[in-house]
């Protein structure tokens, strides 16, 4: 008797949309195994199979299209040996239809995110995770793929603000966790680009050498001069005025900063401590003025209240808010309010920063290099880059001026 040949109009089309989503070079099969669906796939010089819970029928291949599809996404997503074995069965983890308490896998999700205090996961995780898992919940309207559950998740934060995009990422962490550790099915994951609009960043407007001196000379209180010329000379951040220290270093005395900063992300790692650099504010006639600012430390010249460390629910600190304390000082002078008015006409933003960018401006304008001045700011030259790179020289204005030079 001839062998009867499978020729059935739904095979071809269900073996033609398997092909659709594999690159060129990778071999996935779907055969029949006695009635069901056995899906093989060649990996090396061998032949892994699985038989899959669908009958071999068209219903049963609209069903497993799907499933080969999220299987196929897990294969690559593995981590170390890629395995159908394994990929199938993070794929059956997530698709099983017993119920996962949120709680649970909140507590679960915590566990993954160790450098993040509790003051953190409560203000930048939870409010997004308790959204996505009412969307989850719901019986009517649930998101259908990671595109819809991110997008519901975030309607609440306005487009382009910092606390949305904080909860965006926290959102996409989780899904890729749960996706991995087969809690969620892979149709959940995070969309890798998200159509949003953002926020133009504010320039922020640095201080002229004329402008501190002005600013100088209406502070009647000696301790906020000092904090001033601190700033400016030494371009620090308002916190850092809280952690410096002098140290006796390879020539002699050195002034350094002891404050680690943040650099985000989710390693929780933190800013070098750095020796400082001064860069002297100029008089009038363009001469520096050295107001022995180091050594006045040294002798324990005191600087106004800026806030005070307290202590997280972890046992770590958390640094005072000196910009906040140095904000209400100035909003009382009247020069830094006609500061300001410049600052604004300039489409700039005056903040307690003004120093540190002044500190930026003159460093540039010195020709100093970009790795120099990062390292002496206490920041990496790609995050100068983001925040001060308009002070950067070019030679297009040298280029212009040289053109327009009177030859004899």
């Amino acid at each position: 008797m001839p062998k009867i040949v499978e020729t059935a109009r739904w095979i071809e089309t269900f073996r033609g949309q398997i092909k659709e989503f594999l690159p060129e070079g990778e071999q996935w099969f779907v055969t029949n195994y006695k009635g069901k669906m056995r899906l093989q796939v060649k990996e090396g010089n061998k032949v892994s199979t699985r038989i899959l819970p669908y009958d071999w029928t068209l219903k049963g291949s609209s069903d497993a299209l799907e499933r080969i599809k999220q299987i196929y996404n897990n294969y690559h997503s593995l981590e170390g040996t890629k395995t159908l074995a394994k990929a199938c069965d993070v794929v059956q983890a997530s698709s099983n239809k017993h119920e996962i308490k949120k709680s649970d896998l909140l507590d679960e999700f915590r566990k993954e995110v160790p450098n993040a205090s509790n003051e953190t996961w409560k203000k930048c995780y939870l409010p997004v995770l308790n959204k996505a898992f009412d969307l989850l919940g719901r019986k009517k309207g649930k998101p259908e793929d990671g595109y819809t559950l991110v997008m519901d998740s975030l309607t609440q934060w306005e487009q382009g603000s910092r606390m949305r995009q904080i909860q965006r990422r926290s959102l996409k962490k989780f899904l890729e966790w749960a996706i991995l550790r087969g809690k969620l099915p892979t149709a959940f994951a995070p969309p890798a680009i998200i159509p949003e609009t953002r926020n133009k960043k504010k320039v922020g407007y640095p201080l002229s050498d004329s402008q501190i001196l002005l600013l100088l000379e209406e502070e009647k209180e000696e301790k906020w001069r000092f904090a001033y010329q601190l700033l400016a000379v030494y371009g620090l951040r308002p916190e850092e005025l809280r952690h410096l220290v002098v140290i006796d270093g390879i020539e002699g005395d050195e002034l350094h900063c002891t404050y680690e900063k943040s650099k985000g992300g989710t390693k929780g790692d933190k800013t070098d401590p750095r020796k400082l650099h001064p860069l002297f504010v100029k008089d009038i006639d363009g001469n520096p003025i050295d107001w022995n600012l180091q050594n006045r430390l040294k002798i324990g010249e005191s600087l106004p209240y800026l806030g005070e460390d307290s202590i997280t629910e972890k046992g770590n600190k958390k640094s005072g808010k000196a910009a906040m304390h140095l904000r209400s000082r100035l909003r009382w002078k009247s020069s830094w309010n006609s500061f300001k008015k410049v600052a604004e006409k300039q489409k700039e933003n005056l903040t307690p920063y003004g120093f540190r960018h002044r500190y930026s401006k003159q460093s540039h304008a010195m020709g100093f290099e970009l790795l120099n001045i990062s390292e002496a700011m206490g920041h990496t030259p790609e995050v100068h880059l983001q925040n001060y790179s308009r002070f950067k020289t070019s030679g297009t204005t040298e280029m212009y001026n040289k053109a327009n030079k009177v030859t004899a």
